[in-house]
Parts: structure tokens; C-alpha cells; sequence
């Protein structure tokens, strides 16, 4: 009796593990807590991708530390540390209490110092309330003991709205400091070369303008809608994504070469557009058709960028110099708000489906990471 109820028990238990890995097998992504460790066996089609957090709510950015470990921005507030060894952290390593999340505003970009192991300095860009209107800002931050310290005010009087804060800030290979910001949602604002909004700012780490910007302060390009991802190329040269409109008139998303002082025409031109004095896009969604770009990284000769209304991660490649897009993982996760190419070569890009606009699935939101060589 004793030796039957064994061979059933076995039998049982045998059953359950066929069960558990036929299940597991089906996953389309695997979570993998510790991202040093060799890629997950999960698939998206034939290529292998790995889950290196999740369960954020609307992760905005990402900056990696000289150690390796990761840090992310929450729009609502949150700085979330992800350890390369033991993965997110529980608890968020520093919450700023004046952020207003609201619309697509809140705690966005962030930005490490290049000298980070000499003074520590994290940079932050988000809005918040000053009187009755609501603005954007730039501070630094001094990172130890996976904290994080207020030190100054970068850059502030940002100007802000419900939609069209930019939001990106990423220090590029001439040591600045380089800012992206939205027209606050009046356009006439980015063809002024005084007023901060609709521009890419470039300044030093203490926030003062950079040296040979084109106009004597802050402003190093302007007549820009909403951009919301810059890089480099290995020659320096920069490039950006920016929103085309929406609503009726939905279109015309860009990817810009940016040339300190030119104007790219917003609100005048738009898309394949062309004024005398103003820059075209060297590549541009179409009217009626909607990438909703954010962040850009570079890697061997091709430009990647995630889509949020397209929910794709898109790649530009340049055949005889001139571009062509490429549309990979569509739908597969979402809206894709970050795309950064990590210190190990990797594209580690952020999920944004709890951002209002998005279906959030299990475990959303997530930071993933792809090895652009499988693509």
C-alpha cells in the first residue's frame, strides 16, 4: 500500500513539473533580478531579452553609475536604485516631495556627473509648483551610500504644462550639460531665443550658459515642439528626437540634427517642411502617422529611439547616408519612454504603460535589456 501511495506521489509530482515548465516556456519575457548574470532564455520571436526590473511605476530615465548599478527616475516622484547584484532595490533611495505629476510632468529626466567619482553629483530635471504656475527644473544632487543629498539649483523657471515639458538632460563628450524643453504648450515660446521653453539648453555643471553658446545664454538650438531624447554619435555630433502635433493635425514626429544655433521651425514648419533660416528633420513620421519618440541611444553607425503612441522600438539605419527606419519589437511591450545604451554595450530601454495613456500588463513597468547586436 505504502509502495503505491509512493508511485502515485512521484507520478504527481512529476506531472506538476511538466505543467510548471511547459507554462514557463510560454512567457514571452522572464524576469531576471540580477542583470550581471548571463541573458535570460525568455524570447521575444528569435531574439533573447532579459527583464531587469519591474513593478515601477512609469520609470521615466535612466543613468548608470561608474559601479555598474542603475539608476532610474519614477514620474511621481521616486529615484529607484537597481544594484547590478541584487537587482531593484525595495525602497526608493530618495523622494522628491515638490514634484507635481501631472499630465506629462513630474519627476523626468536624470543626468551623471562625468567626474561622478570625484564629486558624486546626480542630476535631476522635474516640475514643480512655484505661486500658481507650475514650472520645470534642473537640480543637483550628491549621491552617497545609495542616498541622495540636495545640493543646488541648476536651472529653474522652466516653463511648464499639463503637456510638452521635454524633460531629457544628458551630459555630452564636450563636459555640458545639455537640456531639452517642451513649448509648454505655446508654441510661440520656441521661436524665442529668450525664453527657455521649446529649446535645447546647454550649460556647465553649476548651470551657468555654456561656453560659445550662439546667443549669450542658455539657448543652444531652438524652435523645437517637445523633444525627448538626445545622443551622440562617435564623431559628436547630436542628434534628438522630437513630438510632431497631435489631435487632428497627429503627425510629423522628427529625428533632428542639431547644429548649435538653428531654428527647426516649430511652430512654422513641420515635418518635411522646409523656410528659409529653418532646419527639416533628417527623418520624419508623415502626416497622420504617430511614433511619439523619446529617448535615443547610438550604437555602431544606427540611431535606436522608443516609441510610446507607436509602442515600438525603432532603429534608424543610414544606407548611402541616407536614413532608413526600421521597426522592431512593435507592440511587444508597450510604450517605450527611455532607450540607453549601457556601459556592457547593451540597450536597456523603459516600459511607460502606467503613464495614463498605456494598457498596463503584468509587472508593468519594466526596464529591459537587448542586445542590438541580436536585432
Amino acid at each position: 500500500m505504502k509502495k503505491r501511495f509512493l508511485i502515485i506521489l512521484v507520478f504527481f509530482f512529476i506531472l506538476g513539473f511538466l505543467a510548471y515548465f511547459r507554462f514557463a516556456s510560454k512567457d514571452n519575457i522572464s524576469p531576471l533580478p540580477k542583470f550581471n548574470n548571463p541573458p535570460s532564455p525568455a524570447e521575444v520571436g528569435n531574439l533573447q531579452i532579459a527583464v531587469i526590473a519591474s513593478d515601477l511605476d512609469t520609470p521615466w530615465a535612466i543613468a548608470f553609475l561608474p559601479d555598474g548599478n542603475m539608476i532610474t527616475t519614477e514620474r511621481k516622484g521616486s529615484v529607484r536604485l537597481i544594484d547590478k547584484k541584487d537587482g531593484l532595490l525595495e525602497n526608493p533611495i530618495f523622494v522628491f516631495d515638490d514634484v507635481v505629476e501631472k499630465g506629462e510632468g513630474g519627476l523626468l529626466g536624470v543626468a551623471v556627473h562625468p567626474n561622478f567619482g570625484a564629486n558624486g553629483f546626480v542630476y535631476f530635471y522635474y516640475t514643480y509648483k512655484s505661486s500658481s504656475n507650475v514650472f520645470n527644473k534642473v537640480v543637483r544632487m550628491v549621491f552617497k551610500d545609495n542616498s541622495l543629498i540636495f545640493d543646488k539649483v541648476i536651472v529653474n523657471d522652466i516653463p511648464a504644462s499639463q503637456n510638452h515639458n521635454g524633460g531629457r538632460i544628458k551630459f555630452g563628450p564636450d563636459g555640458y550639460l545639455y537640456i531639452t524643453t517642451g513649448d509648454a504648450e505655446k508654441p510661440s515660446l520656441a521661436q524665442d531665443k529668450n525664453s527657455l521653453a521649446g529649446k535645447i539648453l546647454k550649460v556647465d555643471d553649476d548651470g551657468n550658459p555654456a561656453t560659445g553658446n550662439p546667443f549669450d545664454n542658455l539657448v543652444y538650438s531652438y524652435g523645437h515642439r517637445n523633444p525627448q531624447g538626445i545622443t551622440w554619435d562617435e564623431n559628436g555630433t547630436l542628434w534628438a528626437t522630437e513630438h510632431g502635433p497631435s489631435g487632428l493635425e497627429t503627425g510629423n514626429d522628427e529625428i533632428n540634427k542639431i547644429e548649435p544655433g538653428k531654428n527647426y521651425g516649430w511652430p512654422e514648419i513641420r515635418g518635411a517642411e522646409t523656410k528659409d533660416g529653418m532646419v527639416s528633420p533628417i527623418l520624419e513620421s508623415g502626416k497622420g502617422n504617430t511614433w511619439a519618440p523619446s529617448g535615443i541611444a547610438y550604437f555602431e553607425g544606427k540611431l535606436y529611439f522608443g516609441g510610446l503612441r507607436g509602442e515600438a522600438l525603432y532603429r534608424v539605419v543610414f544606407v548611402d547616408e541616407k536614413p532608413k527606419l526600421e521597426t522592431l519589437f512593435k507592440g511587444e511591450f508597450g510604450r517605450i519612454r527611455d532607450v540607453v545604451l549601457g556601459p556592457d554595450n547593451m540597450l536597456y530601454i523603459t516600459t511607460s504603460n502606467k503613464d495614463g495613456r498605456g494598457r498596463p500588463g503584468e509587472k508593468d513597468d519594466k526596464i529591459i535589456r537587448i542586445n542590438p547586436r541580436d536585432l
